[in-house]
């Protein structure tokens, strides 16, 4: 029973980063393209339509975290608390600069489309440096400096590179055709980056990470494949085929997180959390057994209507919601 609910979590968490990705990677791909505001607002408009649906998955990850293991984010937080604020502080810039930005022909953009780009920015930062610290090993609590080890600095900086590969792929879906050949160009000039990101960290954690499980290994292969799925689907012009990729891709670092040790869930310097360590009380469980499945299935359902309603590119005739 505790393994199907790690599952569970763990659909909700790389669901989130396969989707959520590309909202970061526009954000800080802003810059990249002409500061023409009728192109901005396509490029904006693009992602309109999903960006408050793919931060439900992370709402619902952390909802079933704190229900399913509260004993894992007790530590977790405890741990690493100055990247979880940091975190919190790039997702709120960049929700509310999406929503806040004036419609209004003569208003002025500048502001909130600098927090857009700062938001989308912090955030990949922060998730990096957060997810390359539990890789590694969460530092004593309150050691600050020590959450800025290289190896979670190499991490930092590959979530930049990542998420900014798999926005580039979502508007080579997305984006209208004037626009579609710049975010084609960038998604390949991306793709060494991630490459980088992804050989160093695996050849620097096979000596920096004790005890990876086999789960764990199958993880790293699975970055691997999705990464050659994304260049195959860029160089043969089958853009969706490199944007599934990109998700896969995006989805991966999670699925390491989550089966890495398995089943030790969470390595610290003081100690290692079990699966069972973790988990709440049965009768909880019990409780959450009534309402995460028909969650589950709505959240599902919705996301799928939503990708199909607005799975053409954007044109003329298109609604722009920002």
């Amino acid at each position: 029973m505790l393994t199907f609910w790690w599952c569970v979590l763990g659909l909700l968490t790389c669901g989130y980063f396969a989707l959520a990705g590309y909202d970061y990677g526009v954000g800080m791909l802003l810059p990249g393209f002409e500061a023409d505001e009728r192109r901005r607002r396509r490029l904006l408009g693009a992602l309109g339509p999903f960006f408050l649906a793919n931060e439900v998955w992370l709402v619902a990850a952390v909802g079933l975290l704190f229900g399913a293991f509260p004993h894992l984010e007790g530590r977790v937080f405890a741990g690493a608390y100055v990247l979880v604020v940091t975190l919190l502080l790039g997702l709120v810039t960049f929700t509310a600069s999406m929503q806040l930005r004036s419609r209004r022909p003569d208003a002025r953009r500048g502001a909130w489309t600098a927090g857009i780009v700062g938001g989308a920015l912090v955030t990949a930062l922060s998730w990096g440096l957060f997810l390359g610290n539990v890789v590694v090993g969460l530092p004593p609590v309150g050691d600050v400096l020590a959450l800025f080890d290289p190896y979670a600095v190499l991490w930092g900086l590959g979530f930049v590179a990542l998420f900014c590969l798999q926005g580039a792929a979502f508007l080579a879906v997305r984006a209208p055709a004037e626009l579609a050949g710049r975010a084609v160009r960038l998604a390949r000039a991306f793709s060494a980056p991630v490459f980088a990101f992804l050989v160093i960290a695996s050849v620097w954690g096979a000596f920096a990470v004790d005890g990876v499980s086999v789960l764990g290994l199958g993880a790293v292969v699975l970055a691997f494949a999705a990464f050659a799925v994304t260049r195959i689907g860029l160089a043969a012009r089958r853009y969706r085929v490199a944007l599934i990729g990109s998700m896969v891709l995006a989805a991966c670092p999670a699925l390491l997180v989550g089966t890495l040790r398995f089943p030790a869930v969470l390595v610290s310097a003081q100690d290692k959390l079990t699966l069972e360590q973790a988990a709440t009380a049965p009768e909880t469980f019990a409780v959450l057994a009534w309402f995460a499945p028909p969650s589950l299935v709505v959240l599902l359902v919705v996301q799928w209507l939503t990708w199909r309603a607005h799975r053409r590119p954007v044109d003329q005739h298109s609604l722009l919601h920002f």
